[in-house]
């Protein structure tokens, strides 16, 4: 199992506070065969600092000005050498020691190229706010809501080479869009792995504001267009309602 290189990416700006946790989340992982990628978009609040204190144990660090957290994504990808490439935010951190581990024995096992988990939303307090279940993929999901959480996603680096990057046009969605080209434009097979994956803390981006919110729908709406959702507008609808149902 050891021989199947996983490559992380984590993507930094101004993350001093948080990025510790995520840094030793990933070095305490049992699975051994992982390329370490950070991509650090400049920070000045004492970042590059702690980085520096775990450089020996990271493969790759960038730190530079970017166009958002999706144009430093597709740097770390270009970077990746492993077969296998995941994301983790300053944010989150693994659910457990074993999470990779897990991933590489669902993408041996299984042959699939997709392998996505659960994931469970955390308090500013530590409390647990909800468990996101994601449930088994069946074709035509998207169409009715469904999405897979994105800190959980993995994939064969080569989909990146077929089937592109992700696609800065479309703002907070591009990760939402990459899943939709990914999975459901181009069907690829996927592998659910039922296990927690990653805890998430609360105050995304796109959930920032009410003005955030609208504009992530629109970029959600313009991507389900982009990649042959049968009915946006429907679906539009139908995404948070999905959510819900996958909360426990």
């Amino acid at each position: 199992m050891q021989d199947l290189k996983i490559s992380i990416i984590t993507v930094s700006f101004n993350a001093r506070a948080k990025i510790k946790r995520c840094i030793e989340s990933v070095l305490a992982q049992s699975y051994s065969n992982i390329e370490y990628i950070i991509i650090d978009g400049g920070s000045t609040d004492g970042t590059l600092q702690v980085i520096e204190q775990y450089k020996q144990r990271i493969d790759f660090f960038v730190s530079e000005p970017d166009k958002g957290i999706y144009d430093a994504m597709n740097k770390g990808i270009a970077l990746a050498t492993g077969g296998i490439v995941g994301t983790l935010n300053t944010d989150d951190v693994f659910a457990d020691t074993g999470v990779l581990a897990d991933i590489a024995a669902s993408f041996k096992q299984s042959g699939a190229d997709v392998v996505y988990g659960n994931l469970i939303y955390i308090k500013p307090n530590g409390d647990i706010l909800r468990i996101w279940h994601s449930g088994r993929y069946k074709d035509g999901a998207f169409n009715w809501g469904w999405m897979p959480p994105h800190p959980t996603f993995y994939c064969k680096r080569q989909l990146f080479k077929r089937f592109g990057s992700y696609n800065l046009e479309f703002g907070t969605a591009g990760d939402y869009e990459l899943m939709l080209r990914f999975i459901h434009l181009n069907k690829v097979t996927t592998f659910y792995l039922d296990k927690i994956i990653v805890n998430m803390s609360t105050g995304g981006v796109s959930n920032f504001s009410y003005r955030n919110r609208v504009k992530a729908w629109v970029d959600d709406f313009r991507a389900m267009g982009k990649n042959g959702v049968l009915f946006p507008f429907f679906s539009i609808v139908l995404k948070p309602c999905r959510k819900i149902l996958q909360y426990i």
